[in-house]
């Protein structure tokens, strides 16, 4: 059991600083069970706490795990250069949380600026490390649109394995399935830098779209719309850790 001072728990959950926090609370903008709080310093037992700032509902975690449907258009960059970032997508508290330097929650691994689909974001370092780690082996699925007609011999290419220009060693598909002829659905279980399209360019063709449907068990939600994002709940966990 954790007890926190509600001040704690809110600056735990990136809503400012804790003198914010303390000011939210005291103005009455904070609510516990649909119970106005205006004492800081009132302590809760934080694990499964639900409670209300400015009218908006949040629960309290410990550690973030939220998924993203990312956009075209977006870069998975605290800084981007020429389009605008995945973290304009998410709440102020959820980009705030923890506070300090080292704040809010990062993505597991990045996706090009035109590529859409699933992205995981975490401030837990311990498992963005293990899902971005090569030795880990965490199988992402693409669904690849093509600029030419897919060939028998391609598909061959890319589970047999082909060199990329940084790395002499192979890299290959786990699965390769041609789902039309400009359509494959491809699993990569290491994440190199634009590895689906260096891959496909490498067998002679060019990614012209490209979307992350899966990533482990866990499927990107049909419901999950461009732009959104949700909590990752204990099922999802253990289905990204999952075997495929």
């Amino acid at each position: 059991m954790v007890i926190m001072q509600l001040q704690e728990i809110l600056f735990s959950q990136g809503f400012g600083t804790r003198r914010i926090c303390a000011g939210l609370i005291q103005q009455g903008f904070v609510a516990v069970a649909g119970a106005t709080c205006t004492d800081s310093a009132m302590e809760f037992e934080a694990k499964d706490l639900h409670f209300t700032v400015q009218g908006v509902a949040w629960e309290y975690h410990e550690k973030a795990y939220l998924m993203l449907h990312k956009p075209a258009g977006y870069e998975c960059s605290q800084k981007p250069s020429s389009y605008p970032s995945i973290y304009t997508l998410l709440p102020a508290a959820v980009r705030q949380r923890g506070g300090g330097a080292a704040a809010g929650v990062q993505a597991v691994g990045r996706l090009d600026q035109d590529t859409t689909g699933l992205l995981l974001l975490s401030d837990d370092g311990k498992f963005i490390h293990r899902m971005s780690s090569p030795r880990h082996h965490v199988p992402k699925v693409y669904e690849v649109t093509l600029k030419h007609a897919v060939d028998e011999k391609q598909i061959q290419k890319l589970l047999a394995g082909v060199v990329l220009d940084d790395d002499p060693k192979p890299v290959r598909a786990a699965t390769c399935e041609k789902m039309g002829d400009l359509q494959l659905s491809l699993t990569l279980t290491e994440g190199k830098y634009h590895q689906v399209k260096r891959m496909i360019a490498a067998v002679g063709n060019r990614v012209e779209g490209l979307h992350r449907s899966r990533i482990g068990n866990l499927p990107l939600p049909d419901d999950l719309k461009p732009g959104a994002w949700r909590w990752l709940t204990t099922q999802d966990l253990a289905s990204i850790a999952a075997a495929p």
